[in-house]
């Protein structure tokens, strides 16, 4: 049981990343198209918007998966947004500027970090110290049944944002995920406020 000493020894201020990407098996089969990171003060319970970005790439090196990836079937994120995106190496050493030396964690670090961040090309291990994964937080929050027995099933973010607040919409997504990388990050920030306040989250 987490006592009031953790809580105060903990960081308040921490980021908030989420990634869009051509696909789910990770770089360099599919790549980062759209970049969020939200700044989140635990203590004051408030999210600032820190970036946002679409990464250019040449989509004339492609292959079919990639272009007729699910983002860009399903969202308003288009390919040709992407063909005229601001060059990755120019976002690459914005997001590591931006991140240094501080606090991170994704909804779905596994994805997020693991399957881009810290792989080639972006290369970002060790830029930020990795706070705990809040969808792992909300999971035992949500307890949604599984097939394997003694474990809960992931909750998908719109899912634990609806139930973990309960109502309310502080990430104003009026009922709708819109699945744009910034958009997400605010989503699961106030997800994460929540479930702090809830004395459900710790960051490290």
């Amino acid at each position: 049981m987490k006592t009031l000493d953790d809580f105060s020894k903990s960081p308040t201020e921490i980021y908030i990343l989420d990634t869009e990407t051509t696909g789910l098996d990770g770089a360099p089969i599919d790549v980062v198209v759209d970049v969020g990171i939200c700044k989140v003060d635990l203590e004051k319970g408030t999210v600032d918007d820190a970036y946002s970005e679409i990464v250019g790439h040449d989509i004339k090196k492609w292959n079919e998966c990639r272009k007729n990836a699910w983002i860009f079937q399903n969202t308003d994120l288009t390919i040709d947004q992407v063909s005229y995106g601001r060059p990755f190496d120019t976002i690459r050493d914005e997001v590591e500027k931006l991140l240094r030396g501080k606090y991170l964690t994704t909804y779905n670090t596994e994805y997020d970090l693991n399957k881009f961040l810290y792989r080639d090309p972006w290369n970002l291990k060790n830029v930020f110290t990795e706070c705990r994964d809040i969808m792992k937080a909300a999971t035992m929050v949500c307890k949604l049944p599984s097939i394997y027995y003694g474990q809960f099933k992931y909750p998908k973010l719109d899912y634990a944002y609806s139930k973990i607040l309960d109502g309310k919409d502080p990430a104003n997504i009026h009922g709708k995920q819109d699945h744009r990388a910034l958009s997400d990050a605010r989503m699961a920030s106030h997800l994460m406020i929540e479930l702090y306040n809830d004395s459900n989250y710790l960051p490290l």
